[in-house]
């Protein structure tokens, strides 16, 4: 493995609704994914997703298992209805504990906490009022920023708004393939921009609180159209604008992409300077590429277990040639390298430095060659993209351990540990032991620190 620049990040990710379980405990309140969860049918597996993996009891476990990875840092979740069980109001005192003892596990370990503050878990009431498509919401979750802080910014130095706003308005609200289970297509995107508006509030309350090294976790895939022709051409481009440039734009440049200020809800201008509010870094989720076009007999009317309605202006493809992941996710390493040279190229100044938030990849097995043949793959296109000139400060492996796969339940097994969902046990894999002997190859090499968030 090619050496990467000093002070190079090594993390690993997890969320709160797919491994704490307690769905409960502290006076928790419930989330819309414990709703959507207990309708029938909706986890595909029938998997008992209250339980996740365990971690709010096993969480000392799992920070040992960390700690023997060597990671400078954990990337977890913060449960919004965990810590403000109503989504408004006064905080739980149990609820805030819990992560104030977690904390204080990873920091005597010398790992850094990067906590996210929304893995995707509305409070319950709060969607039952509208969710991310009430502007309302917006406000509550500074609010619950601001508490978060308070307690923990004492010993947090790196924090992350929301995680994946692209998805929660696709899948959540568009398609209803998860929680909230609404199916509104284009009527979905006041969800984007109430999600943009409350990360952009959240980043003035945290460092009113106090936090700072504040950025957060975007979902991005390079997108190639299915053919020169122009209606693959003009496909292609309403999808990278839908899943990209909506949320990256006004983001990084203060401005949506042509056409969408109209579609959106609010003081739209007022709000881009307040979503535009400055990023001490950029966080990238990465999986795989897209290939896209117009729509078409031969497009996919599902992918990765995700229908794909009629009416949609661009149709998926399946990439040719390419190895699929357990998920039937394609294979490609240096679309990692792409998108990031892309994004600089794009943005230029306006991108501030890059953590890779996510990147994994689902397959069986204690003996997991193929996924450390993935990492290792995306590894080296990620350090091309250094040697190409973009910034990039961190990696983080989606994740530490297997879990509850959303809407997949525990069919999809993303971890370097392996969780027997009747035990609770963790068994490290072989990608433990690979991705522990990188960060100490790194690390000996003088390279990286553990525990830097900078």
């Amino acid at each position: 493995m090619p050496a990467f620049p000093p002070g190079f990040l090594w993390g690993v990710s997890a969320s709160a609704f797919q491994t704490e379980g307690a769905a409960r405990s502290d006076g928790k309140g419930p989330s819309v994914w414990d709703a959507f969860a207990a309708e029938p049918g909706r986890i595909k597996d029938g998997a008992d997703a209250s339980r996740g993996t365990g971690f709010h009891e096993r969480y000392r476990e799992d920070v040992a298992l960390l700690a023997g990875l060597g990671a400078g840092a954990f990337r977890f979740s913060v449960s919004w209805p965990r810590v403000i069980p109503g989504g408004t109001g006064p905080a739980s005192p149990a609820g805030l504990g819990f992560y104030d003892r977690l904390v204080d596990e990873l920091c005597a370990h010398g790992i850094t906490p990067a906590p996210t503050l929304y893995h995707w878990d509305t409070p319950l009431p709060l969607e039952e009022a509208g969710g991310w498509l009430s502007r309302d919401t917006a406000a509550r979750f500074a609010e619950y920023a601001a508490t978060v802080a308070e307690r923990l910014a004492d010993r947090v130095p790196m924090w992350i708004t929301i995680n994946e706003p692209a998805e929660v308005t696709m899948l959540g609200y568009a398609l209803g393939e998860h929680a909230p289970g609404r199916k509104l297509l284009f009527d979905a995107l006041p969800a984007a921009h109430h999600q943009l508006l409350a990360h952009g509030l959240a980043v003035q309350a945290l460092r009113a609180a106090g936090a700072g090294n504040i950025g957060l976790a975007v979902s991005h895939s390079p997108v190639h159209a299915a053919s020169d022709s122009d209606e693959d051409r003009s496909g292609a481009e309403i999808y990278d604008i839908l899943t990209n440039r909506l949320f990256a734009d006004p983001l990084l440049t203060g401005r949506y992409p042509d056409g969408f200020d109209d579609l959106m809800p609010g003081p739209v201008a007022d709000d881009l300077a307040v979503i535009s509010e400055p990023l001490d870094w950029y966080g990238v989720n990465y999986y795989s590429p897209m290939l896209v076009g117009a729509p078409a007999p031969d497009a996919l009317d599902s992918y990765a277990g995700l229908g794909m309605p009629d009416g949609l202006p661009f149709g998926l493809r399946e990439i040719d040639g390419a190895e699929r992941t357990h998920f039937g996710w394609p294979v490609v390493p240096d679309g990692l390298r792409e998108l990031l040279v892309g994004l600089r190229q794009r943005y230029g100044d306006r991108l501030p430095p890059v953590h890779i938030t996510e990147n994994g990849c689902s397959y069986e097995g204690l003996d997991d060659a193929r996924r450390i043949a993935f990492l290792d793959g995306h590894l080296r296109a990620l350090h091309r993209a250094v040697e190409e000139g973009v910034d990039v400060r961190g990696y983080f492996v989606w994740s530490l351990t297997d879990n509850i796969e959303w809407a997949e339940g525990a069919s999809q097994r993303f971890g370097l540990v392996h969780i027997d969902y009747d035990t609770l046990q963790r068994t490290p894999k072989a990608s433990y032991a690979w991705y522990r002997d990188v960060i100490r190859a790194q690390r000996a090499r003088g390279t990286t620190t553990a525990g830097s968030g900078d």
